[in-house]
């Protein structure tokens, strides 16, 4: 029997359960409001900004004796002024994933409707707040935490196909095209960059033999 979660939610729970059993958990969350929704993934914001300033910090201190000599004759306490900074840094991360959750959602949605799916908007956010489980517990780990963010990909794959009740094939082309188009669009916006930088090097390096 599929366990459904009220609105007082076991969060912790939850988190185990979308690592170790993901499909049961998502069935269970299908009747979640968005408040409960939100303070889920609150809390794993929360959780992954501590865990990366700690590790932010201990970067800075293992660099610290580098930098001492630097830092003295300046009057400045670096160790202190860079652990404010990490600080400060995973604050304003916290606000941006937040805000960044309800962009990504709705254009996830968009390919998600286009596909089938008609559950609305809220299980789609749901899916990428819930899904995000892998990243912001273990996404923090130096080097291989690439690997827990494809295993979110994975779990919002899962996630659509159970919220909006879709095929594993349309869940993933979904999900996929989403990414697809983004990043087709990344590429094309860097390329113009680099074709317009280009051309200002090129019309600057006449003039400079010149004034030679």
């Amino acid at each position: 029997m599929v366990r459904v979660f009220p609105i007082h939610m076991d969060y912790f729970g939850l988190m185990k359960g979308f690592l170790l059993s993901p499909v049961e958990t998502f069935r269970s969350v299908r009747e979640t409001d968005l408040g409960d929704s939100l303070i889920y993934y609150l809390i794993l914001l929360v959780i992954n900004a501590v865990l990366s300033a700690i590790i932010g910090i201990a970067m800075v201190s293992a660099v610290w004796a580098t930098f001492a000599g630097l830092s003295e004759s300046l009057g400045l306490p670096l160790p202190a002024v860079a652990g404010f900074g990490v600080v400060i840094f995973a604050i304003v991360m916290i606000i941006l994933q937040f805000i960044f959750a309800f962009i990504i959602a709705a254009w996830l949605h968009l390919f998600v409707y286009l596909l089938g799916g008609r559950k609305g908007y809220l299980q789609t956010l749901k899916s990428v707040t819930f899904g995000s489980t892998p990243a912001m517990l273990l996404g923090w780990i130096p080097f291989v935490g690439f690997i827990f963010g494809i295993w979110t990909i994975v779990l919002e794959i899962l996630g659509i196909r159970e919220l909006h009740e879709m095929t594993t094939g349309k869940a993933a082309l979904a999900v996929i095209l989403a990414i697809l188009v983004i990043a087709i669009i990344i590429i094309a916006i860097a390329a113009l960059f680099f074709i317009a930088f280009s051309d200002i090097v090129m019309e600057m390096s006449p003039r400079q033999i010149t004034g030679i």
